[in-house]
């Protein structure tokens, strides 16, 4: 009788560990399908933005009415915007594309710059005009380029996954039809910045992100490993896999990876002091033992491990047993945007699941923070006199043009929604205002 109860519940259990792991299997293939949906998604996009883009720089180049021009170069501005955005949600972090991208970004500046200025008393120049003109060629061949690209993904049914693997793994035997498209655009666009050289565009670019912050002694890789083994929370490193960035990346970095059919981990280490940039770590998450709290403390306490200092928690987030943090980084008082760092934390056992500390190493420097020009009180009456404001700051941000601004910084609510307003320090112009989702979470009560 034992021996057939014995057996009963073996099976149970089998056929609950099978039911188990066919459930895993299955949301593991619906985040593999989401991630590609949204890498066609944003590729797409991309191709007929910048079939956009071209159309709307010739129409520029076509109108004759200065009243017009602007409405239409605030749209060209708006969709390099968008191709830029598109261009961030693909997976070519390991494949040096800074050239399109500064590209884009130069675009937007010179047609926004452009389009905020009177163009009835101070209309295009000749030189302006010539510079569109260029834009308009150069656009073309980016254009016809994608298309192609394009072209030849739908052709062969060519998957963004693929491209992410081998970027990862750096795998010449893998089929690479879409990263050799874009190295041909990215060599295309590298042309383009001579004839640009003395064109209208000098010096109405973006400020360029390069790491202004990396200092340290230089890693070899046997160290690099060390410092993976210990993110990674594993035993040893013999199971690790690492790659160099070739020419053309920001900086020399190692890209380590490991995966052990329990954990899929990832990094990108800076060889210059081995500070760690993105870092993620794919595991099953246990039934969550610790609050959103205790995982705050964990995550600062990572923080103050690797040295980065003055930072301030700015939000909180839980997801599916994971807390996620955002800092900013605290100067005598203010808030500087630019100098974020996210971790995420696993809510079962408080290991550091996930590091987002490019900005950090890209922008943090010493700064001269002016004082401001206007009160907090006159600041407030920038802002719409129906918002009940609720907490205020002063804060450095990027504004529209990528330049650093000092700001107040309001969070106040206008009917049931939260807003937060960013209000000029020096003259009082509304610089950006943010809806938020939901309400903002109360850290002491946690």
């Amino acid at each position: 009788m034992i021996r057939w109860i014995s057996i009963a519940v073996l099976s149970i259990a089998v056929a609950g560990t099978a039911v188990w792991g066919y459930k895993e299997h299955q949301e593991k293939n619906a985040i593999l399908i989401q991630a590609e949906n949204t890498y066609q998604r944003s590729f797409h996009e991309l191709s007929y933005n910048i079939d956009l883009l071209h159309d709307k720089i010739g129409t520029t180049l076509a109108m004759n009415s200065n009243e017009r021009l602007s409405p239409q170069l605030v749209e060209i501005w708006r969709l390099t915007s968008e191709a830029l955005s598109n261009v961030g949600q693909l997976p070519l972090t390991l494949l040096p594309f800074n050239e399109t991208e500064e590209f884009l970004s130069k675009i937007g500046d010179f047609t926004y710059k452009t389009a905020v200025r009177d163009l009835e008393d101070d209309p295009l120049s000749d030189e302006e005009t010539e510079a569109l003109q260029s834009l308009y060629e150069q656009a073309t061949d980016i254009k016809n380029e994608l298309r192609n690209v394009q072209h030849l993904a739908l052709e062969n049914n060519l998957r963004w996954m693929d491209v992410q693997l081998a970027l990862a793994t750096q795998d010449e035997q893998a089929d690479n039809t879409i990263i050799d498209g874009f190295k041909t655009v990215e060599k295309k666009v590298e042309g383009f910045a001579e004839s640009n050289a003395n064109s209208a565009l000098t010096g109405t670019s973006s400020k360029e992100h390069k790491y202004q912050n990396l200092n340290g002694e230089k890693v070899n890789q046997e160290e690099a490993l060390k410092i993976g083994k210990e993110l990674f929370n594993i035993d040893n490193h013999n199971d690790l896999r690492i790659t160099e960035t070739g020419d053309g990346a920001d900086i020399p970095m190692y890209s380590i990876s490991y995966r052990d059919g329990k954990k899929n981990a990832y990094l990108d280490l800076s060889q210059q002091g081995g500070n760690p940039l993105n870092l993620l770590v794919d595991r099953n998450l246990g039934e969550k033992q610790i609050s959103l709290h205790d995982g705050l403390l964990k995550a600062e306490e990572y923080l103050k491990e690797q040295d980065f200092t003055d930072m301030i928690l700015f939000d909180s987030n839980e997801y599916n047993n994971t807390g996620v943090y955002s800092f900013l980084y605290n100067e005598n008082g203010v808030r500087v945007y630019s100098d974020a760092i996210e971790v995420k934390v696993g809510l079962d056992n408080g290991d550091i699941l996930g590091i987002t500390a490019s900005n950090y190493f890209m922008n943090h420097k010493d700064r001269n923070i002016p004082e401001p020009g206007i009160s907090i009180d006159e600041a407030k009456s920038y802002v719409n006199p129906n918002v009940d404001i609720q907490e205020e700051f002063l804060s450095v941000i990027d504004n529209d043009l990528g330049e650093e601004v000092l700001t107040y910084e309001f969070l106040g609510l206008y009917e049931n929604d939260t807003y937060r307003i960013f209000i000029n320090a020096m003259d009082g112009t509304e610089e950006k205002v943010e809806k938020l989702n939901g309400k903002e979470i109360n850290y002491a009560g946690i």
